[in-house]
């Protein structure tokens, strides 16, 4: 079970202020004190009784948070400090994408071996040393940019190596999630996640992109090191133990072979048909709807003509929809139909897809983009909520590092997508792909009627 609540009961905080009969020679200092705090008290009890919020009581996931939030400027920054920093150096267009295509291998290869790490030992400890590691990456690219002695294979080597962080990092942080917060909220607590994930998302690449004018990449990439460094002071305070862990510990002690452990977490996800269904919803998106947006460049330059600042303000748009499917979620909870809603989302995220395919008109593609934004949002987050509550702590990791192999798919399906472009032109092949991925859900549907009623 988590631990106690972080800031609860709040009474103790209000008990400790002193009464009329304690304080009989106090200043007037002492009194309008006394009264201010019992004031802020009140007022963050009934704030983090908010249902929003709630789950904010609880220590251990508010550490978290906070360690999330500037975690994920940091990991947003990169995005474009990377992609700058790499062009600066070979002026040419080809590396972008080749700068991007490195950081799928480690994902392919390694995330089953990451979601066995972190159901065998602490989780904790896991995303400690990946957000280290990370802070020491940029850290040493800020100080070789600010040097001169920046070349590109460094920033290829560390673009690879970030990889390899980020594929640690992920099971072991979503999979804690469900260790410090009671099952209950833990809907909520996946919701926050993603309102934070989505903000950074607007946040970041603006931040970057004015300390890139102000200070260089090597400013931006000091900065980046530094929110890592605040990310690892705020995880380091979490419960030496987190619950469940013994567990995990126990389940590993009994199987010497990691593989053999892999294997048993296919197994599992396999066997488990919720975990099966929830898994399979993911993986078809990404194969066929996400993809879309590696073609975005064409929409916005070649069919809709609205050019770079036109593909932003769509990006954008995306960006207010899914913030608001976040803020959706964490204010609704558990309390949302879950199957009915991934299937739902997902479907609608196809169909958002389709429509914006054929779309001839800039502002309705900008309301398509924020619906797909809500639905995207909607469904992913839900996704990883019910892989979470439906698999016991010692499969967690595993499934969650499943989960992220998504993004392997979502590289293949850009793939599909861009050569049936050359073939049929971006809008039959984005039309076609979104739709196929709508029907799939139905199939879903059909086939496994049980994934409708999953709470």
């Amino acid at each position: 079970m988590p631990r106690a609540l972080a800031l609860g009961p709040l009474e103790k905080i209000l008990s400790s202020i002193p009464t009329d009969k304690d304080r009989t020679g106090d200043s007037l200092e002492g009194d309008v004190s006394a009264s201010s705090t019992q004031v802020s008290a009140r007022f963050l009890d009934r704030m983090f009784q908010h249902p929003a919020v709630e789950v904010l009581r609880y220590r251990d996931f508010r550490l978290l948070w906070f360690g999330h939030v500037f975690g994920s400027m940091a990991f947003w920054m990169d995005q474009v400090t990377r992609g700058w920093l790499i062009y600066e150096l070979t002026n040419s267009t080809v590396q972008l994408g080749m700068i991007r295509g490195v950081q799928a291998i480690p994902i392919l290869f390694l995330s089953p071996i990451a979601g066995s790490v972190a159901d065998r030992y602490s989780r904790r400890m896991q995303i400690l040393i990946t957000q280290l590691a990370d802070g020491v990456m940029f850290a040493v690219l800020a100080l070789l940019i600010i040097t001169g002695a920046i070349e590109p294979w460094h920033v290829y080597a560390t673009a690879f190596g970030m990889a390899v962080v980020q594929t640690f990092h992920h099971p072991a942080r979503a999979a804690i999630i469900a260790d410090v917060v009671p099952r209950t909220h833990l809907t909520n607590a996946i919701g926050l996640g993603s309102m934070v994930f989505n903000v950074a998302r607007s946040l970041g690449p603006a931040l970057a992109g004015v300390l890139i004018t102000v200070s260089g990449t090597g400013g931006a990439y000091a900065a980046q090191a530094f929110f890592f460094l605040l990310a690892t002071f705020w995880t380091w305070q979490l419960s030496g133990a987190e619950p469940g862990a013994a567990q995990s510990r126990a389940h590993a002690s009994q199987h010497a072979s990691l593989g053999r452990s892999i294997i048993e977490g296919w197994r599992f996800s396999w066997q488990n048909e919720t975990v099966r269904s929830a898994l399979l919803i993911t993986m078809l998106a990404a194969l066929f709807i996400v993809p879309f947006t590696a073609l975005l460049p064409v929409f916005a330059r070649d069919i809709l003509r609205v050019g770079a600042s036109g593909q932003g303000l769509l990006l954008t748009a995306m960006g207010v929809g899914a913030l608001g499917s976040a803020v959706m979620i964490t204010g609704f909870g558990d309390r949302m139909p879950r199957g009915k809603i991934m299937l739902g989302g997902v479907a609608l995220y196809g169909l958002g897809v389709a429509a914006f395919a054929i779309s001839p008109w800039f502002h309705l593609s900008m309301f398509l983009m924020i619906v797909i934004g809500l639905a995207n949002v909607c469904s992913h987050a839900l996704v990883q909520t019910v892989l979470q509550t439906y698999s016991p702590p010692e499969f967690r990791g595993r499934t969650i590092a499943l989960f992220h192999m998504s993004q392997v798919v979502m590289t293949v399906g850009s793939m599909v997508i861009g050569s049936l472009a050359a073939l049929f032109g971006a809008q039959w092949s984005v039309a076609l792909m979104g739709t196929v991925g709508a029907l799939a859900m139905l199939g879903i549907h059909f086939a496994l009627p049980r994934v409708w009623h999953i709470r």
